[in-house]
């Protein structure tokens, strides 16, 4: 199998160092501007923080108590955005805020709240309402009565943000004087004054390979201490509290629920309930994280914490670890501020340049991205003496994905095969969990796939896949089962 490494140019205006949702933006940015770029991942694009979300393009309605409203605002607005950008990524959808007499909001201060929400959005957003026990009741059937004054609802917006990162860089690539490689490291690089010397790696061939590259972009999420640190040309430290948040997928058998709930804990904390087709998304947790965060798994600890609360606020329905189709950890890039306070802590973006052409993001928001690192790409681009024109983003998306996100489409061999030829797919997971979007074999749905499990639809493909990917009889056998 050959790398990808052998067919990309020597040299290059700009490279970044991430394929998240933030490097995935800056690609378009700079992509729409006309400007040579090459960006690499460790792993699979989307394969980390930015594929491990709530799955929500939001304001983030637990920020107002923070004060966080000029954040509020940009999401919103970004948030409105994309549903005008991207319907076939995202939708609006109506989130029930419910309200206890021990809630930390009252039913006063939560009307007052969600006013200031839509304020924040230009009144974009559907407009709040609060509505009564009774009528909460109705629509959250199952949800606990005892103590219920009523509750709040307003609208946000359900996103696949792992389609979205992908066919944010696809889109970019349709200039064609831009590239964008998985499973390619950032080894180290060496500043030259005008000029970048980068060193990559392939980390399935172990190929390697020197770039040049006159601009150089670190958009690293939570690993930018991590990575940056061992580069002794920088003497970088660490700017990062990260925060890891677990989720639970749960068989909405048991918790059929037709809208988001939003539940407020007794530990001050926010655990949102959204539903899916056929499964219920729940999270998150919030806990400090110092080991390796690459691909990390939630413990016991966390899917208990989260069972827990779902029970104590769904008593009529039985729900316990059986349920659980799926799993899956993200790590939060929190920029140190003044609080060690995971929760305090604020969503904003922070900029850095240890040289006049290498350039570090890191922080925000998902729902952000597309703003987040404007400020790069001005520089950037206004070098060249080319004007900077911030509105270019404000397109559609080009290069929509062979499946899509929240419709369902036959699975046949032949689409299998065309995903791996056009999706840059290297591995049976980046095929399976990415471009097709299955979690693990409970999430399989043998009705679209000719009525085949998963074994017996992948298992007969594994020897001619492996002549383009990695994949072994046992990675189909033992996929997430």
């Amino acid at each position: 199998m050959d790398s990808p490494l052998k067919n990309i140019k020597r040299s290059y205006e700009v490279l970044i160092v991430g394929g998240g949702i933030v490097g995935a933006g800056l690609l378009r940015d700079l992509a729409l501007h006309d400007t040579s770029c090459l960006l690499v991942d460790k792993k699979d694009f989307s394969s980390q923080t930015s594929g491990k979300s709530s799955k929500m393009l939001h304001g983030g309605i637990r920020y107002l108590e923070n004060f966080d409203f000029k954040l509020i605002w940009e999401a919103l607005h970004e948030k409105n955005l994309w549903l005008k950008l991207a319907p076939h990524l995202c939708y609006s959808q109506t989130f029930f805020l419910p309200i206890y007499d021990n809630s930390k909001w009252p039913l006063f201060m939560t009307r007052f709240a969600l006013a200031l929400y839509d304020f924040l959005s230009g009144y974009e957003n559907i407009g709040h309402e609060i509505v009564s026990k009774r009528k909460l009741l109705q629509r959250i059937p199952g949800i606990k009565a005892k103590g219920l004054k009523g509750g709040g609802i307003y609208h946000d917006a359900i996103m696949d943000d792992t389609k979205i990162t992908l066919e944010v860089i696809f889109d970019a690539l349709n200039n064609k004087s831009c590239q964008a490689l998985n499973y390619v490291e950032f080894l180290n690089f060496k500043n030259q004054g005008e000029y970048n010397i980068v060193n990559l790696k392939d980390t399935i061939t172990g190929e390697e390979k020197s770039v040049r590259t006159k601009e150089l972009i670190f958009a690293l999420g939570p690993f930018t201490d991590q990575l940056l640190a061992r580069q002794k040309n920088l003497n970088w430290r660490p700017i990062l509290l990260p925060s890891k948040g677990s989720h639970l997928w749960i068989d909405k058998k048991c918790l059929p629920i037709k809208y988001p709930v939003v539940l407020n804990t007794n530990d001050d904390r926010i655990i949102f309930v959204i539903p899916g087709p056929n499964a219920v998304l729940v999270g998150t947790t919030e806990d400090p994280v110092e080991q390796n965060m690459f691909d990390l798994r939630p413990s016991e600890d966390e899917k208990k914490y989260l069972l827990e609360n779902l029970k104590n606020y769904f008593p009529g329905h039985s729900i316990n670890e059986e349920n659980i189709l799926s799993s899956f950890s993200g790590i939060r890039p929190l920029v140190k501020g003044d609080s060690d306070d995971l929760g305090k802590t604020a969503r904003t973006e922070k900029i850095y340049q240890p040289y006049h052409n290498v350039h570090v993001i890191a922080g925000g928001k998902y729902t952000t991205f597309r703003v987040m690192g404007q400020g790069i790409s001005r520089i950037i681009v206004e070098r060249k003496n080319m004007p900077y024109n911030h509105k270019l983003t404000e397109s559609s998306l080009r290069s929509p994905l062979l499946v899509p996100a929240f419709k369902p489409v036959p699975i046949t061999s032949k689409l299998i095969f065309k995903i791996v030829e056009n999706e840059k797919v290297r591995t049976f997971e980046d095929l399976v969990y990415r471009r097709i979007g299955v979690e693990s074999k409970k999430h399989w749905r043998p009705q679209i796939a000719g009525g085949k499990s998963f074994d017996d639809f992948f298992l007969p493909l594994v020897d001619k896949l492996s002549e383009k990917i990695i994949v072994t009889r046992e990675d189909v056998l033992n996929y997430f089962a």
